[in-house]
């Protein structure tokens, strides 16, 4: 199936002559990334991608706190559980009041950076967005925004109230793939609203989703060679997982290996990135909770929406009720030699 993406393996393609195109910012070549993708061992793989963030990002695990504030969404993404048709799910809606509440909560408690996530919700618009970023930055916080395709002067509007990073995720760089999966869109405006994030100066985070019905794998070297071109400051990958109330209810879900080798692959062309060992990867692989952050990753994303709201945000089954357990992974971060940037007041 992918026999024209094999590499010739040569004596040039040693651990420590990648580390060093990594390194010095030497784009990786289709050919190289498909053999590292595909045929190269991933343990190697693993390794060679640990020892790059170290070299880049030190011994730090960055945290960053979720807030789900709507899962309300205008779009009818077939994979989705928050999708517009799903008549099933029970809606929320949280008020202002509420997020500021919990933004201070999570900043007292020493996150330096809130992220707002929720569904594509018309009735939280660049108004009143921007009103409530203008609240939380008197926090002292980082304010990173999913909240996904708005106009440019929207993202203006958001960036000039203090919205400093905003995450978009491309999810497939197959534009036949992306229009089936995502009715209501397409992949050349996907990729011209990331394009505008960048133009206004927003830390920008992208990355996509591994095992979509339909998704050949060749198509994943494409979607690193993007990541390669566009250098996003954050990349977030996470496997498949079908939800029963969406048309993908009965499709497989995606590798969570693939996946953690897509992270490991992502660390060695962008080694800068910052890199998030996603929920999806924990839901689907709970063994591999912990691997990402030796492939790869240097950031963990605890999820502190109130319980009564996460159960309702099931973008995917187990996605509401998983619950991050920060003192295990602060017992794995001890033993590792890696600290984190949390920071108690």
């Amino acid at each position: 199936m992918h026999k024209s993406f094999l590499f010739k393996k040569n004596k040039q393609l040693t651990e420590n002559n990648l580390i060093e195109k990594a390194l010095s910012g030497i784009k990786f070549s289709k050919e190289e990334i498909a053999f590292l993708l595909l045929e190269a061992n991933p343990e190697w793989v693993y390794e060679i991608a640990n020892e790059i963030k170290k070299r880049v990002k030190g011994n730090v695990v960055y945290l960053r706190a979720i807030i789900e504030f709507s899962n309300y969404c205008r779009n009818n993404c077939l994979y989705c559980g928050i999708r517009r048709d799903n008549r099933e799910l029970k809606r929320y809606r949280m008020k202002e009041e509420e997020i500021l509440e919990i933004a201070e909560k999570i900043s007292k408690q020493g996150f330096k950076t809130i992220v707002l996530q929720s569904g594509e919700d018309p009735f939280w618009d660049a108004k009143r967005l921007s009103r409530l970023i203008k609240e939380i930055k008197n926090l002292g916080v980082v304010v990173t925004l999913s909240v996904g395709e708005m106009d440019y002067e929207d993202y203006k509007v958001l960036k000039e109230a203090g919205a400093d990073r905003f995450l978009l995720k491309h999810e497939t760089i197959d534009k036949r793939l992306f229009s089936w999966l995502k009715p209501d869109t397409n992949l050349t405006k996907r990729v011209r609203c990331l394009n505008w994030l960048k133009q206004l100066g927003y830390e920008v985070g992208t990355g996509c989703i591994v095992g979509l019905p339909g998704q050949r794998i060749e198509t994943l070297v494409e979607d690193l060679l993007f990541l390669q071109e566009i250098s996003p400051e954050m990349v977030g990958h996470g496997p498949f997982i079908p939800h029963p109330q969406t048309p993908l209810a009965f499709f497989p879900s995606g590798n969570p290996w693939l996946t953690l080798k897509l992270i490991a692959l992502t660390r060695m062309i962008l080694p800068k990135a910052n890199i998030p060992a996603t929920t999806a990867l924990n839901v689907l692989a709970p063994d591999l909770r912990f691997k990402a952050f030796l492939a790869g990753a240097n950031v963990l994303m605890p999820d502190l929406t109130p319980d009564q709201y996460k159960l309702h945000y099931e973008i995917y089954p187990g996605k509401g009720s998983y619950r991050i357990n920060l003192e295990e992974y602060f017992r794995f971060f001890e033993k590792e030699n890696l600290r984190t940037d949390l920071k108690p007041v």
